[in-house]
């Protein structure tokens, strides 16, 4: 049997090695429209590679795959987080977990996981095919025909395809695969920050609070956790975590939409107005600005209270309860109108994909083009930072190196 791997990414290589070491007889080749290969393995975690997650920190998870996450669930029963660690472990890259429960290879190198795959899939005879952009999949005579973009590079035919494209930030990349009657659900950028054009906000550049919460008024979107101040607005696991679970909705308002921030992480207004009232009543004579509640940072805390409409120098005791209200009002209801979207560093993910109506759960074949596979971003499944959609991409890319190595002892 012949297998065609369509991208040359971390699921394209990963399904390679674990197909060939299931079945060594299956001749494998990867095909990458680009020059290079496993390129977002080599920038994510700042070159570190956060390759997965301990999930410990996880009791739900819809709460790190705002899409896929019901057939991840399932999925990971066969190969799940620490199968991921055992794998490369055993593949020669020791891992090291962090506080934050990331996953990331001892050496602190993305070169050292990219390296793993690349050696492994040699030393199994994976070939390995650059610059060849795939125009279409055809069927002939049962098997499939697949033609490139470049005339040069000849067509060839496969008993089985795996496509493990990536995301695709324009939905007319996956057109041939509509043509093979798969329902596209339509791509948006996912994990990104967010641009706001307010010069005091911008100036607090660096300042970071934790845990805040960030919501999109009118909507059930809330995120918690770290915010970061930049010089071109906000970013953060709140905002990133926000902006990957409300992709669609933000899509569809043009990245133009209000923002609330919560600074303390408290949903109860009076009672910050409460303790605010308690710290005027302990220190009368102190002036505000001097003494910061919640452990906000002294920049940030003169530029809520400055928004308040309260002076720095004012004193504790010389601040009503409406003084106190207004105060409350904004560390826990702070407005921003959000004016498009950046990237979070040089990583790109999106929503959207093959829908997972188009496939079998549980290995990832096509419904209408029997012997036709997806595993990794191609499919509509995305996760949060943190190592989430790595995670995604080695547990479908090893359900359908499974499933073909299956296949073939039929």
């Amino acid at each position: 049997m012949d297998v065609a791997i369509i991208g040359g990414g971390a699921a394209g290589f990963f399904l390679a090695v674990n197909l060939k070491e299931l079945n060594p007889r299956i001749g494998v080749t990867i095909f990458e429209r680009q020059t290079k290969v496993l390129k977002k393995v080599l920038i994510s975690g700042g070159g570190r590679c956060n390759l997965t997650n301990t999930f410990e920190d996880v009791t739900d998870l819809g709460q790190v795959y705002p899409r896929g996450h019901r057939l991840l669930k399932g999925l990971f029963k066969a190969f799940g987080p620490q199968d991921a660690y055992s794998w490369f472990e055993a593949h020669g890259v020791p891992l090291v977990t962090q506080s934050d429960q990331c996953v990331f290879p001892a050496a602190q190198d993305a070169h050292a996981v990219a390296g793993c795959l690349q050696r492994r899939a040699m030393e199994l005879g994976v070939h390995l095919k650059t610059s060849h952009a795939v125009e279409r999949i055809g069927r002939q005579e049962g098997k499939y025909e697949v033609v490139f973009h470049d005339p040069q590079n000849a067509s060839q035919r496969f008993d089985c395809v795996a496509v493990t494209t990536g995301g695709s930030p324009r939905g007319e990349n996956l057109r041939y695969l509509e043509l093979l009657g798969h329902r596209i659900e339509r791509p948006v950028p996912s994990l990104f920050t967010f641009n706001v054009p307010d010069p005091s906000l911008r100036a607090l550049m660096g300042t970071v609070v934790e845990p805040v919460t960030a919501g999109i008024p009118g909507t059930k979107f809330r995120q918690s956790g770290a915010l970061l101040v930049t010089h071109w607005g906000l970013s953060g696991p709140a905002i990133l975590k926000l902006s990957s679970h409300a992709a669609r909705h933000v899509h569809e308002c043009c990245y133009k939409f209000p923002l609330l921030v919560n600074w303390v992480n408290e949903t109860d207004t009076e009672a910050v107005a409460g303790l605010l009232q308690d710290m005027a009543g302990k220190q009368p004579q102190k002036q505000m600005g001097g003494t910061r509640p919640f452990g906000l940072p002294a920049r940030l805390w003169a530029y809520l209270m400055a928004k308040a409409g309260i002076p720095h120098a004012r004193r504790w005791g010389e601040t009503g309860k409406k003084g106190m209200r207004r105060l409350a009002d904004t560390l826990c209801h702070d407005r921003y109108d959000v004016d498009g979207r950046g990237t979070f560093r040089e990583e790109f993910v999106t929503c959207g994909g093959v829908s997972l109506e188009s496939v079998h759960r549980h290995s990832l074949e096509s419904k209408t083009c029997p012997g036709l596979y997806f595993a990794g971003e191609v499919l509509d499944i995305d996760g949060v930072t943190g190592g989430f959609n790595f995670q995604a991409a080695w547990t479908t890319a090893h359900a359908v190196a499974q499933a073909i190595a299956r296949a073939t002892t039929v």
